[in-house]
């Protein structure tokens, strides 16, 4: 009878570990809109397929399972410590919200690891795809390879958020319902904005955007771009969002943020339409033969760096999630050598660094693990 009662609990034990999990990662997943509502929305955009109901990226995601390089792609391998993650912490500059000035600077930014990044322009401030944590629907998966240099709880006041697309290493949803109470501008793609809801963003502070769209807030015009890429956060709603980059422009200074993207012609679109750029922040990582045009392979950067027409090139979108099984360094370190062969200015502060594009002078930081 003991043992009966024992065995008993142990399954109740387990069937309540069972469902708070389950309601845990049905929050981190998110919303998406009804089927009905986006074929309504969206049919008659270009990119948007009715027949497919997903958003069409402007070159197919290919992928070739034995093409792979470095290992075994498959998902098991987010729940391990990464072979290709650093020996030791990265360096990094710790900060707290007493860190940034009152009034935001007129051009300034702070890299906090991986595409989390905050930008100062014209005295307000940007935050971009904020993600603190790990990059998975549980703590346990796609764990961080180095600690964020600042706490969500240690972020200065933010005048706008804007998130490129709902991949994970993107969109955090803890950290969306901390600012969700904030008086904050939210800039999203198309059908993201249902996401940020979900998670207690008010539909008054969201603005969606579809490609070549764009937004003010103050002297800031916001534009979204197209990029080679797709969405997703689960087996069942890939592309059912929109991804995009971002030309951020401000009274003087002209931003580039490029999201995550293959390469492709629209990066001389957006530099016919919308450069030349002071700074270009490129993302550099998580490229592999296995999956050729969903990221930009280090040659790419620099071709994508010079179509859009950008004075400065800010790496991002490394060093801090290993997405794409090789060395953590290995990208920074052939995209700073072929950035040196072309002429390209690099901007490589450490995370948490505040710097000024074209004054401060960062280091090779990486080459000193």
């Amino acid at each position: 009878m003991k043992r009966k009662y024992i065995l008993s609990f142990l399954a109740i034990a387990l069937l309540l570990a069972l469902g708070v999990t389950g309601c845990y990662v049905n929050n981190q997943l998110g919303k998406v809109e009804p089927q009905d509502e986006r074929k309504g929305k969206y049919s008659k955009i270009s990119y948007f397929s009715p027949e497919k109901d997903e958003f069409v990226s402007p070159k197919e995601i290919v992928y070739y399972a034995e093409k792979v390089t470095g290992g075994n792609s498959g998902f098991a391998r987010f729940f391990k410590t990464s072979p290709n993650a650093p020996k030791s912490e990265l360096p990094r500059r710790m900060l707290t919200k007493n860190d940034f000035p009152e009034v935001p600077s007129s051009f300034a930014a702070y890299w906090l690891g991986h595409s989390t990044a905050i930008i100062e322009l014209d005295g307000h401030r940007v935050l971009i795809d904020p993600v603190f944590g790990n990059a998975g629907p549980l703590p346990m998966i796609a764990k961080r390879m180095s600690v964020s240099p600042l706490l969500r709880e240690e972020l200065p006041d933010i005048d706008v958020v804007i998130i490129t697309h709902d991949h994970y290493d993107h969109l955090e949803a803890e950290t969306i319902k901390f600012l969700a109470d904030k008086d904050i501008q939210f800039i999203a793609p198309l059908a993201v904005g249902v996401r940020l809801q979900g998670w207690g963003v008010p539909k008054n502070n969201i603005t969606e955007l579809g490609w070549y769209q764009s937004v003010t807030h103050g002297s800031l015009s916001i534009t979204a771009c197209p990029t080679v890429h797709y969405s997703g956060r689960s087996y069942n709603d890939r592309n059912k969002t929109l991804w995009a980059s971002y030309v951020i422009k401000g009274k003087e200074k002209n931003v580039y943020w490029s999201g995550d993207t293959g390469y492709g012609e629209h990066f001389k679109e957006i530099g016919r339409k919308y450069g030349p750029f002071d700074l270009a922040f490129m993302e550099i990582d998580a490229w592999n033969k296995g999956w050729p045009n969903t990221h930009l392979f280090p040659e790419q950067v620099i071709k994508a760096c010079q179509d859009v027409n950008s004075k400065i090139l800010f790496p991002i979108h490394f060093s801090t999630f290993d997405l794409a099984l090789h060395p953590w360094d290995e990208s920074i370190k052939m995209v700073a050598d072929m950035a040196a062969q072309n002429n390209i200015e690099l901007l490589t502060p450490v995370m948490g660094q505040k710097v000024i594009p074209g004054e401060t002078k960062t280091i090779e930081w990486w080459m000193l693990k």
